[in-house]
């Protein structure tokens, strides 16, 4: 139960990252807001080729230490990453309003969360 969670978590977490594309995320990043569209949504897309092919190798370690530490840094991302998408509604050029975008941004911290839990649970954490 807890793998099934952290995966779809990932699966949320990447597939919101195509929506990204289209709600125009890197004019609200710190790091790319002041770019053109253009330059932006080059910089967007391209830094996220090494980014996710880290992820996915770490996720994907033979080392279970590795592969385990990733699941529960990756998990609580998604949830700090929530956090900032909350900070930045009020933001004027932020554009996640849809159901799904807000699905596939709060699912994923969804998912992290409890696989955080369940993580501490498995280890006899008081929660």
């Amino acid at each position: 139960m807890k793998e099934r969670l952290f995966y779809l978590g990932i699966g949320l977490f990447f597939t919101h990252e195509l929506d990204a594309m289209t709600n125009h995320e890197w004019r609200v990043l710190p790091l790319t807001s002041w770019l053109g569209d253009d330059m932006g949504r080059l910089v967007f897309v391209a830094a996220h080729v090494p980014l996710f092919t880290i992820l996915v190798a770490l996720m994907a370690s033979l080392n279970s230490l590795v592969r385990n530490r990733t699941r529960v840094w990756l998990s609580a991302f998604l949830v700090l990453h929530s956090m900032l998408h909350a900070g930045f509604v009020m933001h004027d050029k932020y554009e996640f309003s849809s159901f799904l975008s807000n699905v596939l941004i709060y699912g994923a911290a969804m998912c992290g969360l409890l696989y955080l839990l369940l993580h501490r649970r498995e280890r006899g954490e008081s929660v």
